[in-house]
């Protein structure tokens, strides 16, 4: 039996990136798995490779900024499969912004898809697991800048440290009802959204893997894969009791200076 077996995952964001990473992982343990994100032409791509790979899978559209849309896709998924059992939040905004540039528009932004959209998402399968009176996981992927990160992601880090604070909360809260929450603070990744940002507010070019790797002490960038292994042991009960922790998933020690 894998990991995941028999158990229907919820993946916010999914369709790409670390969500697509977390999905086809899922898929692999046994997992029954929905994705949902903005992009119909990625989501109904991985569903099908996912169906054809042997799992039931399903996407749903939905704009995770808007808190309705996010209740309603778990409702979606409730719908088609019966219920959540585990939750992964993944969708992401990381558009720059300093302090003193940050405009009331761009901190909303933030807000809504990297805090707003999880808390609706969590409420709502949670709502779930204990109308059945029944366990689950939950794994939000948040960021290791949370900790204070750098200038230019000022509300990316608001909204996300927002985030860190609200797993905690509600793992204390649930704990009772053996609903296990946490989250992982993720280094830097070689993601396509990642890509995206490189090139539209860096200016990097085709190499920028290569001249980031080097200046890492791993010799990398954190990968998909490897983010989605950890993810789904935490949805697991092969990671036993653990709630509440937000673990640094990076390579860069906290509180470590050369």
């Amino acid at each position: 039996m894998g990991l995941l077996e028999d158990k229907v995952v919820l993946v916010n964001g999914g369709t790409q990136g670390v969500g697509a990473a977390v999905a086809r992982a899922a898929a692999r343990e046994g997992a029954t798995v929905a994705v949902t994100g903005r992009r119909p032409e990625l989501g109904e791509a991985l569903a099908t490779e996912l169906t054809e790979a042997g799992t039931k899978a399903m996407y749903v559209r939905a704009d995770l900024a808007d808190a309705q849309q996010a209740r309603g896709s778990a409702a979606r998924v409730i719908e088609a499969y019966g219920r959540i059992d585990c939750l992964v939040n993944s969708a992401g905004l990381t558009s720059r912004g300093t302090l003193l540039d940050t405009t009331p528009e761009l901190f909303d932004a933030h807000i809504a898809i990297n805090l707003k959209g999880p808390f609706f998402a969590m409420q709502a399968a949670v709502a779930d697991m204990l109308a059945r009176k029944a366990p689950g996981t939950i794994v939000n992927i948040i960021t290791s800048s949370e900790h204070g990160g750098q200038p230019f992601l000022a509300p990316y880090v608001a909204a996300k440290a927002g985030l860190a604070g609200l797993t905690r909360n509600a793992a204390h809260a649930h704990r009772w009802d053996r609903i296990r929450i946490n989250g992982l603070n993720i280094g830097w990744t070689a993601t396509e959204g990642e890509d995206a940002t490189q090139r539209t507010f860096h200016g990097a070019g085709d190499d920028w893997r290569e001249q980031a790797a080097q200046k890492l002490p791993m010799g990398k960038l954190g990968r998909p894969d490897e983010i989605a292994d950890f993810v789904v042991l935490l949805l697991s009960d092969r990671s036993g009791v653990v709630t509440g922790s937000v673990i640094d998933w990076d390579q860069n020690v906290l509180g470590g200076l050369d």
